[in-house]
């Protein structure tokens, strides 16, 4: 019986378990591991992202005879250009849009409470329910009113403290340019024979799924954007770069994404034109049907292999678990998750055929 499958995945769920409730028990002692994790995970995923980026230009060189310190010497020098060019190009009209949209935040929200208190004064014969939602909205539309000047002081926290995260990235960056072809040989120096193989090839797999992630988001997102602010920026949208840019981050979570960029977009145009709604939401619509029909397939490819209801289950089980970072980061996760239990089952009907020969 202890070789039956079903027992001994029982066994590593009951280990598990017992792992997570001592460690859980005893998390003052971890408290300030967990406290230096939080504060250089990000600054570590921004400086990941930059790797997966930034390493094929870097094999490029090198395979082209450049040293190293040249390779990254000129890797730095194309992202400071790169980031300094956005900041006197594309930073300015960002602020002066943000500033825009902060002036003419209370007067939308008060023109959607108008809004919402004319819907109630005509739903004398609706079904409770609804007036029931148009009185929770009209509430949530007060409290945000009320709470505006706190959100603009959370905004200007969060750019102090997205200044210190771009201040370390490059730092975890360096090092992972300087180093990165000596954490599989170190790890799988531990093992040997066909055990180190597969602790190499379970890494390269998981280094295939996450470079093809990266990468393909990140090229999917910024043709999104660029589309949709041509699109906006056509049909005369206000804040048609702020929304582009707002698309290219939300761009980045799978099928969901693109649906929350719409939101913003669809209402600042229902208050600056009725109209131009059906203009926002074709341009929408186009751009995600070249996405899906044309981008999507050529960049992602079939490799990630993770079927779209799929995604849509892990997005919303690790938003309602870890919010918005959960969905940025439940997708790679999750493919990384399954190529290294793939290689598990790999491994384990290896040494199963084996055993049988033997026998």
């Amino acid at each position: 019986m202890t070789r039956k499958l079903w027992f001994q995945l029982g066994i590593g769920i009951l280990i598990i378990l017992f792992i997570i409730k001592y460690v859980v028990e005893v998390k003052w002692l971890f408290a300030p591991i967990f406290i230096v994790l939080k504060t250089i995970f990000i600054p570590l995923l921004l400086g990941g992202v930059l790797f997966y980026i930034t390493v094929p230009l870097q094999t490029f060189l090198e395979k082209r005879k450049f040293p190293r310190w040249s390779s990254m010497t000129i890797i730095f020098l194309l992202l400071t250009g790169l980031i300094t060019g956005a900041f006197f190009i594309v930073i300015p009209p960002i602020s002066e849009e943000v500033t825009k949209l902060a002036e003419n935040a209370p007067a939308i929200i008060q023109e959607s409470n108008n809004l919402i208190i004319q819907a109630t004064q005509f739903a004398g014969d609706m079904p409770d329910w609804v007036e029931e939602s148009l009185e929770d909205a009209k509430n949530s539309l007060q409290t945000i009113s009320v709470q505006f000047g706190k959100w603009t002081v959370t905004l200007f926290q969060s750019v102090f403290q997205g200044a210190l995260i771009m201040f370390l990235a490059p730092f975890f960056l360096i090092f992972m340019l300087k180093d990165h072809e000596k954490l599989v040989p170190f790890v799988s120096g531990f093992f040997s024979g066909e055990t180190k193989k597969w602790v190499e090839k379970t890494f390269k797999d998981i280094d295939d799924v996450l470079s093809l992630y990266v990468r393909g988001q990140i090229m999917i997102s910024a043709i999104l954007a660029t589309m949709l602010f041509l699109g906006y920026l056509a049909i005369g949208l206000n804040f048609s770069l702020l929304l582009a840019v707002f698309a290219f981050f939300m761009n980045i979570i799978p099928f969901i994404g693109p649906w929350i960029a719409f939101i913003p977009a669809l209402l600042i145009a229902l208050f600056q034109d009725p109209f131009m709604l059906i203009w926002v939401s074709l341009i929408t619509l186009v751009a995600q049907q070249i996405d899906a029909q044309l981008i999507t397939p050529n960049v992602m490819g079939r490799t990630l292999n993770i079927h779209p209801l799929t995604i849509i289950t892990i997005l919303l089980a690790a938003g309602n678990i870890a919010g918005f970072m959960g969905i940025l980061l439940a997708v790679p996760a999750y493919a990384v998750g399954k190529a290294i239990v793939s290689n598990i089952y790999e491994r384990r009907a290896a040494i199963k055929q084996a055993a049988n020969k033997n026998v």
